[in-house]
Formats: C-alpha cells, structure tokens, sequence
C-alpha cells in the first residue's frame, strides 16, 4: 500500500501540474475578456493583498507533514496528538492575525488606492477583500489536515480530491462569467470550494485515518521547535511574496488596474515557466538526502548536480527560446494585443527564474545538510533591498525597470551563493558552469537565428506562428543533439522508444 500511495502521488502530482498550466492557459484570456481588463487587473490586485498574509502560515504546512512522518514512524500517537494540538494553537493565533491585519487593510483601501480606483471599484473591493480574509483565516489551519495525510503517506484521496476541485471550479468558473458573474462571484466561489475540501480533508483523517488532535500537557519547548524548523521555510514564501506579489500592489498604487492586469499576466507566464521544473526538481531531494547521509565524494556529487541541471536546462532554454522567438504572436493571440508589454515581462522573469530553477539539485543539498540558513538570510535581505529599490523605480520609470531591478537582485543571489556551495556543499561550482556553458551556447545560437528568419517574415498570423515554432523547434533539437552527453542521449531515447510509432523507427 505504502509503494502504491507513493507511485500515485506522484503521478497525481504530475497530473495536476499538467491541469494547472493546460486549463489555467485556456481559463485565462476568457477570464480577461469576461471581466474586462480593468476589473480583472482589481481582481488579481485584491488576491495579491490577501495573498500577502499567506505567508502567515509561516511554514507550519510543511512541518506538519515532516513531523507527524516522525511520529508515525516512531508509533508514537500521544505525541502526534499533542503535536497537532499545539500546531493547531498556533493556527489560532495566525488567523486571528489574518483577521486584525484583514481589519485594517479593509479600513485603509481608501488610503492606499484611492487615487487609481473608482468608487465602484473600491467598493467591489471592499467586498473582495472580506470574503478573502474569511477564506484565508479558514484556509491556513485548514490545509493542516492535508498535512496530516501527508505525513502518513495518504497522498492518493487528498490529491484526487484537489484534481476534482481544480477541475469542477473551472467548469464553474466559466458557468459565472457566461451568466454574467464579476470578480466577487469568483471570490464566493473559491471559498465554497476551499471550505468543502477542508471538509473532504478533516473527514480522511477523524474517519479514515482515525487520527486525533487532543492536547496532554503544554510544552513551551516544542512550540520553540515547531517555530524553529518552519522558520526557514516562512523566509523563502515570504521571499516570493515580496518579489511578485509586492509589485502588483505597488503598481496598483501608481497604475490604473488594467496596468496590474498586464503585470498579472506577465507573472502568469513565468509561473508557467516554473512549473515546467518543479515536476523534475522536485523529486531529487530524497536522492540529495541519501548522498549527503553517505558521504558521497565531490566529484560524484558535482556529477549529479550537473546531470539533473543540464536536464532541466535543455527544458527550460528550449522554452524561453521559444517564447523569445513567438512569444509576441503567442500573447496576442492568448490574451490580445493590449497585453503585448506582458511579453517583455514574461522574458526578464524567466531570464531570472532560470539559473535558481536549473540548480535546485544544489538548493536540495542545502536542505539535506540542514544549511538553508544562510541562504534564507542573504535571500531575505537582497529580496528585501530589491523591493525598497523597486518603489521609485517604478513611480519614476516604469513597470519594466522595476522588474528588471528584482531580477538584477535575483541574479545577485546566485552569484553570491557559488562559492558558499563550493566551500559547504561538496560540488564543483567551476566545473558546473563549463560543462552547462553549451547549452547557453547553443541556445543563443539557436534565438539569434530564429530571430533573424522571423524578422523577414509577416506577424500575427497563427500560420506563420506555427511554422516559426515548427522551425525553431527542429533548429533547437539539431543543435542539442551536437552538445547532449551519452547520458542525455539515452535519457532521451529510453522516453522516446515507449511511444509505439518511434519505436519501430529507432529499433531500425
């Protein structure tokens, strides 16, 4: 059963990844054109500012999971239990937080946004802002249960459970909008549907699992403990709140909401362009914990790091390549042409996204030697630099400029963090980057040519989109095949000889 639940876990993981960035691509040029660009900018403006309080949750998700794992294993249910209680006492407190910081949001809209929103538009986000207070102060202690199934590796009911959710609110998503629903309808739906996964959630684990949160004796210690481990963990949401979801709330103080609407959509596009690694970097740290456990030479381990990231890059170039080549036909024809500043966007995110995405091998090896510490400062304090910075450079020069600041600092990030993992983490920063450099190489080989063919040829038609993609794509595979190793080679043909029609050609 435990070999079932993980092999369904994880192709359910792989399956919701696929839902998400499909339908979310389908779902959102009708979300747009229903609502209309300025409210749907109001939209994603008003999630951002209560999204902000997520990172509230400090990380107790995560380290819910990780301790009842250690409870379980330990069969210790009287542990478990109290563990939950405190856990849950926490929760407590967050949301009562959520909802004092909810307040005074509420009360101050008129400050921070009065200028750039109409009263109509203040007051549906007024309305918003209530309803998402209520959902994220239901949600945090919420998620826990999840957590909980987690931690004893039920992964198969809860994942099925959120693919139907995802799916089911989708369908209804797009029944609102057609019957003429607004932002608050969508608003009230995402909360019906969280409240009745919860409740899907807290019925697997009282019932299923027989699982119970009671509270034996306070113990000061373990909520130190408990503090202490999803610490790290609140540091890194709380980076990525500050990066992209900071800036929707800055612009829409400057900007109108069509403005933020376009931002939307150009964050959009890269969290597509992350999602695309998360499904291969995610599954690699048991193997960064097991090689750390074993002492695994440098060069062993500079091997791994260098297979898992040269993987991921032939990915991740072949995309941002792609979209550097068509992305502008590609916008217009998703979301329109008065999103085309969305396309320009997209590419400095996914310029930054790319060196932290292809070395999360490197990131897992931290969290397998328990050294996330000094990254988690350095992260907080340049995000946190970067921010401050972006302020006036948005008032004074644009959306753009602003962007191009936080990735400026992103990119700092990683140029700091090569000789902390070459002095702490046993690989071989040097090696790494001159074996990666062909890639690079042949990826900007690859873009300069297929901008040079797209140049003579006429835009905006899905025909000539096609044949660009077309083109680039066979130029792109060529040139891989002059710079992949033995190894990715064979990757490559073991994943091509189980699809029954190139079978027979490669077994020739």
């Amino acid at each position: 059963m435990k070999i079932d639940q993980l092999k369904g876990g994880a192709a359910l993981s792989y399956i919701t990844i696929f839902l998400t960035n499909v339908v979310g691509l389908i779902l959102t040029p009708f979300i747009i054109r229903s609502l209309g660009s300025a409210e749907y900018g109001l939209y994603t403006m008003i999630g951002a500012l209560v999204g902000y309080m997520s990172v509230l949750d400090f990380g107790l998700n995560n380290t819910i999971v990780r301790f009842v794992a250690k409870y379980k294993a330990e069969n210790d249910k009287k542990g478990e239990e109290n563990f939950l209680a405190h856990s849950f006492i926490m929760y407590f407190c967050i949301s009562t937080l959520v909802v004092i910081l909810g307040c005074f949001l509420y009360f101050n809209l008129d400050n921070l946004y009065g200028e750039t929103l109409t009263s109509d538009q203040l007051e549906k986000a007024k309305i918003m802002m209530l309803i998402l207070i209520f959902n994220l102060a239901v949600s945090l202690p919420g998620g826990a249960f999840a957590g909980i199934c987690y931690g004893h590796e039920q992964f198969i009911l809860p994942k099925i459970t959120n693919i139907i959710r995802y799916v089911v609110r989708s369908i209804l998503v797009v029944v609102i909008l057609l019957y003429g629903g607004d932002s608050i309808g969508l608003v009230v739906l995402d909360t019906i549907m969280n409240l009745l996964i919860i409740t899907i959630h807290i019925i697997i684990v009282f019932k299923m699992l027989n699982r119970k949160v009671k509270l034996h004796f306070v113990d000061r210690k373990l909520f130190k403990t408990i503090l202490g481990f999803s610490l790290w963990l609140f540091v890194f949401a709380l980076v990525h709140q500050l990066r992209w979801q900071f800036g929707q709330l800055i612009i829409g103080i400057y900007y109108s909401t069509t403005i933020v609407a376009i931002y939307a959509v150009g964050m959009t596009l890269g969290n597509y362009y992350g999602a695309f690694s998360s499904a291969i970097s995610s599954v690699f740290l048991p193997r960064a914990i097991q090689m750390t456990v074993k002492n695994i030479p440098t060069e062993q381990l500079t091997d791994t790091f260098i297979k898992i990231s040269r993987i991921i890059l032939l990915i991740l170039l072949y995309i941002f390549g792609a979209f550097i080549i068509v992305g502008k036909d590609f916008v217009f024809f998703w979301v329109g042409e008065e999103y085309f500043m969305a396309y320009y966007y997209a590419i400095v995110i996914m310029l930054g996204l790319t060196p932290i995405l292809s070395q999360g091998f490197a990131n897992n090896i931290l969290e397998a030697k328990n050294l996330l510490s000094y990254r988690g400062k350095l992260l907080l304090t340049l995000t946190i630099i970067g921010t401050v910075i972006s302020i006036p450079v948005v008032k004074t020069f644009g959306i753009f400029e602003m962007i191009i600041t936080i990735v400026l600092f992103m990119l700092l990030e990683r140029i700091i963090m090569i000789s902390y993992y070459n002095k702490n983490t046993n690989l071989n920063m040097s090696r790494y980057y001159k074996e990666i450099s062909p890639l690079f190489i042949n990826s900007l080989i690859t873009i300069v040519l297929g901008l040079i063919a797209n140049y003579f040829l006429p835009q905006k038609s899905l025909v000539i989109f096609c044949i660009s993609a077309l083109g680039y794509t066979l130029l792109y595979i060529y040139g891989s095949t002059m710079v992949m190793s033995k190894y990715e080679k064979a990757l490559i043909q073991s994943v091509l000889i189980k699809i029954p029609i190139l079978n027979k050609y490669l077994e020739k």
